[in-house]
């Protein structure tokens, strides 16, 4: 059994679009006026209120949000708060442990923050061949049915993603496990260069969305500047410095998606660095680059897919993944700004990314590396350009 997500496009009325905007808003009021009455409580009688206890309070207030609202609509937005408290107690608890996290504690939401609300269980129904969507206190709303919906629908989340409308229906599917056709391991060194490099010697490039429209960032960012706070002209280019980072979150995600569906489709085992990019991210002078690349996304889509296609993904340590040489096993010390492996043992030399992606292949079907590190392990054979260049 596995969880999957619909995404699609909604085209509401004008009448309709105002009945979102009212249900956003009245989430929003809700989920602000729940954060106000855990912090008073607290603070007056050193006491933490619970989910089960604001929903309680909820219920005797019905007059205040449910006329307008669905009533599981509005549980599940003091859930959304509930689960804010939950990641931010956890987090204090790793600061105490030592890790180096923020805590973070939950802060009110001002408008352009609240952008989505969830109907966990019912209010809502697919009607007309799935080309319309009846929503509880809003009304049928039309959809783009893109594909169709399969499983038993659990939930469905309405965005408002700046000035258009989205709907998320996620669903339980039943599927028996595909068998692979394909026998194929491949080793994956992800990169700023190269967005990536296979252990077969293929380059991913990397197409740099956010340097491409630098330019029209920057002079929609300087209009934003010159614009007095608090006024209707600065608002509105708010909304245009937000779409055009839209366009470049859309053609990253296109992108990483035929990505991801080109490694499921031609390999049987794919194999990553298990990289700590919170922790690179820290570097200042290659945050904006590492952040564009979007590696963790990466890895994700690559990973849901592969679920339901039967192939195999592996993530391993990358401890000196580009420092070993692929040929002899010895470590050869390298800078950034060494892109050639050249090894004094064995006479190796060769890109030193094309070299880390087949140290991590290599690591990820044996399940150690040279260093005793463990990995997970992987039953299919080795590419055959990886296993000549060992």
């Amino acid at each position: 059994m596995i969880v999957k997500a619909f995404k699609y496009r909604l085209y509401p009325t004008s009448k309709q679009e105002k009945r979102l905007e009212e249900t956003l808003t009245t989430c929003r009021f809700l989920y602000n006026n729940a954060l106000a009455q855990r912090r008073n409580t607290y603070k007056e009688i050193q006491k933490s209120l619970s989910y089960a206890d604001q929903c309680k309070h909820l219920s005797e207030n019905k007059d205040s949000y449910q006329v307008q609202v669905h009533s599981q609509v509005l549980q599940s937005t003091l859930k959304r708060l509930d689960q804010s408290f939950k990641n931010f107690f956890r987090r204090v608890k790793e600061r105490k442990a030592g890790k180096k996290v923020k805590a973070g504690f939950p802060r009110f939401k001002p408008s352009h923050r609240f952008n989505s609300f969830t109907y966990p269980q019912s209010g809502f129904r697919l009607t007309n061949s799935q080309d319309r969507l009846q929503l509880s206190k809003i009304g049928d709303v039309r959809l783009k049915n893109s594909r169709s919906v399969e499983g038993k629908i659990k939930t469905c989340t309405i965005i408002r993603d700046i000035d258009q409308w989205f709907v998320i229906l996620t669903s339980e599917i039943s599927l028996p496990k595909p068998a692979k056709s394909l026998n194929l391991t491949v080793g994956v060194d992800v990169g700023i260069k190269t967005l990536a490099v296979l252990s077969d010697g293929t380059e991913i490039e990397n197409p740099r969305h956010t340097l491409k429209s630098e330019k029209k960032l920057s002079r929609e960012q300087r209009r934003l500047s010159r614009r007095d706070k608090g006024s209707a002209n600065r608002d509105r280019q708010r909304i245009s410095v937000a779409k055009v980072h839209r366009k470049i979150r859309r053609q990253r995600d296109d992108y990483l998606h035929k990505l991801s569906n080109q490694l499921v489709r031609d390999y049987g085992c794919i194999i990553f660095e298990d990289l700590h990019i919170q922790g690179m991210l820290r570097n200042h002078k290659l945050a904006k680059h590492i952040s564009d690349c979007s590696w963790n996304k990466l890895i994700r889509y690559t990973q849901y897919k592969a679920e339901s296609a039967g192939v195999e993904v592996i993530l391993v340590n990358p401890r000196n993944t580009s420092q070993m040489c692929s040929g002899c096993g010895e470590v050869v010390p390298k800078t950034l700004s060494d892109r050639v492996h050249a090894c004094p043992h064995c006479g190796l030399v060769m890109d030193r990314d094309l070299n880390a992606s087949i140290n991590i292949c290599t690591v990820g079907s044996t399940g150690t590396n040279a260093f005793g590190d463990s990995a997970s392990t992987c039953k299919s054979k080795i590419c055959g350009q990886a296993g000549s260049l060992n």
